[in-house]
């Protein structure tokens, strides 16, 4: 137990000498091969047709398994928004009739106070529905934009992380400190 926490309050100490080594153009991750396909995938181009038509970037990035996905989200709150508008619609009528003293389709089931209730909850849920569509809707675009950026990388089966202390040296005159490297390897 006292190695443990002797590891630790070393790490703890010596982490001011840690900082991220700049890479070289042969360390980076190599991107995908060229096959007949572009390999560069325009985040600008992809951002817009999803704004213009839901789904469309998702078909760009060449990712069509969401488009469901985005229609069966979109179309589930845009169908309980309608719904639940015309629900507030019928207890909205019911209220007004009543007011007016003409007969609506809830006498003697509900008070002219339960019908405001119930106005009440179904534009609250009709708000809450339309507020789901355009959350859907602008998480659309986010993926679109976000598989765009992402379309280069090389997502492998071989790939290393390595663990291993290191001797680090900050500047010239100061003395070199130990800590631990962490290295990540993409093949």
């Amino acid at each position: 137990m006292r190695i443990i926490v002797y590891i630790i309050a070393f790490i703890i100490t010596s982490s001011v000498c840690l900082g991220q080594q700049s890479n070289t153009e042969s360390e980076k991750a190599p991107v995908r091969k060229e096959t007949g396909d572009s390999v560069y995938k325009s985040p600008r181009k992809a951002t817009i047709y999803s704004a213009v038509l839901p789904g469309l970037g998702q078909v760009y990035n060449r990712k069509i398994w969401k488009v469901p996905i985005v229609y069966a989200g979109l179309g589930g709150f845009g169908y309980f928004a309608y719904y639940n508008q015309h629900q507030f619609n019928r207890y909205k009528t019911a209220y007004i009739n009543r007011q007016e003293g003409l007969a609506d389709e809830f006498n003697g089931l509900l008070s002219s106070q339960g019908l405001l209730n119930e106005m009440d909850r179904f534009r609250r849920y009709r708000d809450l529905n339309i507020l789901g569509f355009l959350a859907i809707y602008a998480i659309q675009i986010i993926d679109a934009n976000v598989d765009a950026h992402l379309f280069r990388f090389d997502v492998s089966d071989d790939l290393t992380f390595n663990i291993q202390p290191a001797l680090f040296q900050t500047n010239v005159y100061a003395p070199a400190c130990t800590g631990i490297s962490c290295h990540i390897e993409f093949k």
